[in-house]
């Protein structure tokens, strides 16, 4: 077994490979954490412990951890659930701020970031419709990040609900990419131990089932113009679409089990705090490579455990420089558009 990243004092895999150093790294997870974010209630609400050296954040920040980690252009992305409250002109006009903040890093650092613009909360269509507009016609985002739900308690609806066909439709117009990322939602029962927060046990479910209920509601096959990238390798997707195929087939859903495995198979899939030689092999099965893209999730996390799975990763994919440099740069660059 790897030994643990906070407890593992080996080389990074820079130093023992001098040839992935040269690697120009595209990291589409990386996130900004704006002052408004509230880290420390979010910490104590979601049993997670934010990187001391991380906060407060600023992309000068990131820019020091990127040159540390080898990284050429990070693509930034708000925290799902962001902006937070209710629908409305205050939702509206934070989402709006949000982008206008990551345009003007992206302006200040024009080699360096790039952007998944941020939308209100899609219970409000049109002002989702407007901001994307905005973000990618006037700011140039390079896709539009979104969560695996939107909404609060019995309130909540997941991603492929009807009422957010009118955000698809136009995304499948502009065949736009989407990152999608699970909401940070507890569970009807505590975690199950400090160790074990929301962050580590929930969210990956969270992007299971909105993965999933794009596909069995056929969403994913009704808007297939859209590129839609799932945060951490799909969380449990690749592991539990079997299950959903056979299953939700019974249960009534339009799907045969082939189709419903064909349409997980349409994702793409990031590999922030998932690499590993056991879940990129399983990856290997399930996807062409073409579909997997290197994140880092910095700076929710530290650079040491970033380079603890970037050393798997280099790993797994080293022996083939083509193969590790289509994961970690040129899928992006196809995909984003990054230079």
């Amino acid at each position: 077994m790897s030994s643990s990243p906070a407890r593992q004092d080996e080389a990074s895999s820079t130093e023992d490979h001098p040839e992935h150093a040269r690697l120009h790294r595209i990291d589409i997870h990386h996130h900004i954490f704006p002052a408004v974010a509230n880290r420390d209630a979010r910490s104590a609400k979601i049993g997670w412990k934010y990187p001391p050296g991380n906060f407060p954040w600023s992309p000068e920040v990131s820019l020091k951890a990127m040159d540390e980690l080898g990284v050429k252009t990070a693509v930034l992305s708000f925290p799902a659930g962001l902006p937070a409250g209710p629908i409305g002109p205050e939702n509206r006009a934070a989402a709006r701020v949000f982008n206008q903040y990551a345009y003007e890093i992206r302006t200040k650092y024009p080699e360096r970031f790039a952007f998944f613009a941020c939308v209100p909360s899609l219970l409000d269509p049109q002002g989702a419709l407007d901001e994307i507009a905005f973000g990618l016609d006037e700011l140039g985002a390079c896709g539009v990040g979104l969560s695996s739900s939107y909404g609060e308690g019995a309130d909540a609806k997941y991603i492929g609900d009807d009422a957010f066909d009118p955000v698809w439709e136009e995304l499948d117009r502009r065949e736009a990419v989407v990152f999608l990322h699970g909401a940070q939602i507890p569970s009807t029962t505590p975690f199950p131990h400090p160790f074990l927060g929301i962050p580590v046990t929930e969210v990956p479910n969270e992007t299971f089932k909105a993965a999933a209920h794009l596909v069995v509601t056929g969403k994913k096959r009704r808007y297939p113009n859209v590129k839609i990238i799932l945060a951490h390798l799909g969380g449990s997707a690749p592991f539990l679409a079997p299950r959903v195929a056979a299953l939700s087939h019974f249960m009534g859903a339009p799907l045969t089990p082939e189709q419903i495995l064909e349409d997980f198979g349409t994702f793409y899939f990031d590999t922030a705090l998932s690499s590993h030689e056991t879940t990129l092999a399983l990856m290997g099965q399930f996807v062409k490579e073409d579909r997997i893209l290197w994140g880092t999730d910095f700076p929710a996390v530290s650079t040491e455990m970033i380079q603890w799975y970037t050393k798997q990763a280099d790993s797994f994919y080293g022996h083939d420089q083509d193969r590790l440099e289509q994961v970690m740069c040129n899928n992006a660059k196809r995909l984003l558009n990054i230079s």
